[in-house]
């Protein structure tokens, strides 16, 4: 992947991108778990992980389907070597291959389950790499999306209010990368454009009643680790104020008088059985 499609490359190179992947599967799959039962997949199904990073969910996925064959992809290489180790036991059922989510090197009409989990709003363009998993999906398989959205998080106002961190810092440092903080809301245009079919959209709530509030912080942490540099860059503002906004949103997630809440979009769709729309 050229820089130009993965202007994330530094922060998904860095080490609090795999506490982060970790924070996120600990607060997000008890909730999306029960999501994949609406695909019934058969238990040899063949199932694909677009952007899999250190495979949190690649092993998870191999424990929900037990006879699966899994393969998950990821850009970078030292991520893949991660995964490989510590997945190794789920070898060869379960593989890691480095590859490019918009040239995936891989089958078409392969997958019956096509995964791709907190990788469209750090792209540009997400609608060719989801154009790539629905070709590798089988006719009538399934993609399974993760779409991030930055204005689904709320906390309490406090002396930094995180809505203009949010509706603000975010999005200026998102243009400048050429990627769209609020895409989760407008993945389900992107799937129906595509010609997928059954499309649904379910919300993971994440939030200090669901989730524990230092799973919860921990995500926090892993973003503010990873993108208070490119963040103060990209918006002109100080180190030290966007470092604060991270720590203001960490402490009322840890203040067990205080609510916040990160609504996270996941989508689903059927690629159709056949006709022309089915390619």
């Amino acid at each position: 992947m050229s820089q130009d499609r993965n202007p994330q490359a530094e922060q998904m190179a860095d080490e609090s991108m795999i506490r982060n992947l970790a924070a996120q599967a600990n607060a997000i799959w008890p909730q999306e778990r029960p999501l994949f039962e609406r695909y019934q997949l058969a238990a040899d199904c063949r199932i694909a992980d677009i952007g899999c990073g250190s495979g949190e969910i690649t092993s998870r996925l191999a424990g929900l389907y037990p006879r699966a064959e899994v393969v998950g992809i990821d850009i970078l290489e030292h991520t893949i070597a991660l995964a490989r180790g510590r997945h190794a036991d789920l070898a060869p059922r379960v593989s890691f291959q480095q590859g490019d989510a918009f040239e995936l090197k891989l089958p078409s009409a392969h997958y019956d389950l096509v995964v791709c989990r907190h990788v469209t709003q750090s792209i540009p363009e997400p609608e060719r790499v989801l154009a790539e998993m629905k070709r590798i999906c089988k006719p009538g398989g399934w993609l399974h999306v993760l779409s991030e959205d930055y204005h689904m998080l709320h906390f309490m106002p406090g002396e930094l209010d995180a809505d203009r961190f949010w509706s603000e810092y975010v999005p200026t440092a998102s243009r400048g990368m050429g990627v769209d903080e609020r895409v989760g809301r407008r993945t389900w245009t992107l799937l129906k454009h595509l010609g997928l079919e059954q499309l649904t959209v379910d919300f993971v709530t994440v939030d200090t009643l669901r989730v524990p509030r230092e799973t919860f912080a921990a995500i926090i942490e892993a973003w503010r680790d990873g993108y208070t540099e490119v963040l103060s860059e990209r918006t002109g503002r100080p180190r030290d104020e966007i470092r604060a906004y991270f720590e203001a949103m960490m402490a009322s997630i840890l203040n067990p008088d205080e609510y916040a809440v990160w609504q996270v979009p996941v989508l689903g769709g059927r690629k159709p059985a056949g006709g022309p729309s089915a390619g």
